[in-house]
């Protein structure tokens, strides 16, 4: 009977700490060497970036694309990161290799998300496991804007949201932040999937 109710009751005892399952995922994500990321927005949340998908490395070169409202109209680019060149097409004509990477970082560098998750992770606050969803843990925490924006463009307010941490390899693989206006959601896949980024022939 004793051997029953220890069963029937242990039932809750089996999430981690929250803390703890942050930096376990951290440290999995400090040897993360590519990703495949998809940013995406609801509503009307007050960035420029509206959605964003790509490939990136460990060294920061990336290449997908990213759509931004520019005085108050939507312009959709590809993007291809290598080094400390960036190269962007429009809906017509060819690339152009048109700022450098700091002029691009006012706006969304990519590139930066891979380095970037860690430190998300090391700031956040008041983390707690909420449950388990499709395979991961689901976490409520707290993020301050400096550590948001190398993952989240443009944020300037501190967020709480949800992020969900594979069960199997403590990876990062969701992160869900309602924020004033709307949501912005980040995913992450094909860990350390072959990526290759080189830089395109001009048009």
């Amino acid at each position: 009977m004793s051997l029953f109710l220890g069963a029937a009751c242990g039932g809750g005892g089996d999430l981690p700490d929250g803390p703890g399952l942050l930096a376990k995922s951290g440290a999995a994500m400090a040897a993360v060497q590519t990703v495949a990321f998809t940013l995406s927005t609801e509503g009307k949340p007050a960035v420029q970036v509206r959605q964003a998908e790509g490939s990136l490395t460990r060294a920061g070169d990336a290449k997908g694309s990213i759509q931004i409202e520019l005085i108050g109209t939507l312009q959709e680019f590809e993007f291809v990161l290598v080094g400390e060149d960036v190269y962007l097409k429009g809906p017509t004509g060819g690339f152009q290799k048109s700022m450098t990477r700091a002029q691009l970082a006012a706006f969304y560098d990519p590139g930066t998300v891979i380095a970037g998750v860690p430190e998300l992770l090391a700031g956040a606050t008041g983390a707690k496991v909420e449950g388990e969803e499709g395979g991961a843990y689901k976490v409520t925490v707290t993020l301050p804007p400096e550590v948001l924006k190398k993952v989240v463009p443009g944020i300037a307010q501190t967020a709480t949201g949800t992020l969900l941490i594979d069960k199997a390899t403590s990876r990062l693989t969701r992160i869900d932040l309602p924020v004033t206006g709307g949501t912005i959601s980040v995913a992450l896949a094909d860990y350390d999937a072959p990526v290759t980024v080189t830089a395109p022939p001009l048009s």
